[in-house]
């Protein structure tokens, strides 16, 4: 059976893309079929995975108003196993034109039904926001997966997260789960990262992962030359935070 994440944060800046692609990649070279879905219209997902965002012919945005099957956005990544759907400012639109569809809120988990045999693992990078994007990957996906950033206000807006996951599993999607929240860019030298640790794990509980991801400049750098951290630097500690969280995550669906 496969398994859906959306990745998610109102918060932008803490890792959510990051996290996607690179979760995404670890999966893959694991021998999963993995399909990343970039619902952010910034489509960072997708150049962060190689592709040039100006120049697609099709996005997720066409299969949202039924211009294209979503078994025709599906491309190649050059990592075997991974796929993407991709996204571009087009994206942007949706916001608005959404209003006025019909079951507007379950558009994306439609689309997904139709592909989601052929993968192991879906995951869907979100935009930094609680608007209709993020409520379609939530009623799309099987359980959320929520990056932190190890930084002052840490917490702030998680609440309201929270909040919004328990309406969407009221309303539209009763199987919605948190399957964990991961604590980004953390940098051990400092008092303060390990007070956002400890608070955090105060707030969520058993809901943490224990896998951290260090603050790490080759993760900084990977995205500008369009690859994942393991393409761009095995040996960094954010290949191999993101290669034990992969683990981490993989050993429940054993």
């Amino acid at each position: 059976m496969s398994r859906i994440f959306a990745v998610a944060n109102q918060k932008g800046g803490v890792g959510k893309t990051t996290t996607a692609v690179n979760l995404a990649t670890c999966f893959a070279l694991a021998g999963q079929k993995v399909l990343v879905v970039d619902f952010d219209p910034q489509g960072q997902a997708t150049s962060g995975l190689g592709l040039e965002k100006k120049n697609l012919p099709r996005t997720i945005y066409s299969s949202l108003f039924n211009l294209n099957s979503p078994v025709e956005l599906i491309q190649e990544t050059g990592i075997q196993n991974l796929r993407i759907i991709p996204a571009n400012i087009e994206l942007a639109g949706a916001e608005v034109e959404l209003v006025e569809v019909s079951q507007r809120e379950s558009r994306l988990r439609r689309i997904l039904e139709n592909v989601r045999k052929r993968f192991d693992f879906i995951l869907i990078d979100c935009p930094p926001s609680l608007g209709i994007l993020t409520v379609n990957a939530l009623t799309a996906a099987d359980s959320i997966i929520i990056p932190v950033q190890c930084e002052y206000y840490a917490l702030e807006g998680l609440s309201q997260l929270v909040t919004s996951v328990n309406l969407v599993q009221a309303g539209l999607n009763p199987h919605l789960s948190i399957e964990g929240v991961v604590l980004t860019m953390n940098d051990i030298r400092t008092n303060l990262s390990q007070q956002v640790v400890n608070e955090v794990r105060n707030f969520f509980q058993d809901k943490v992962f224990r896998t951290v991801i260090p603050r790490n400049i080759r993760l900084a750098e990977a995205p500008s030359f369009g690859q994942s951290i393991i393409q761009y630097d095995i040996r960094s500690t954010g290949a191999e935070a993101y290669t034990r969280l992969a683990r981490e995550i993989l050993k429940r669906y054993e």
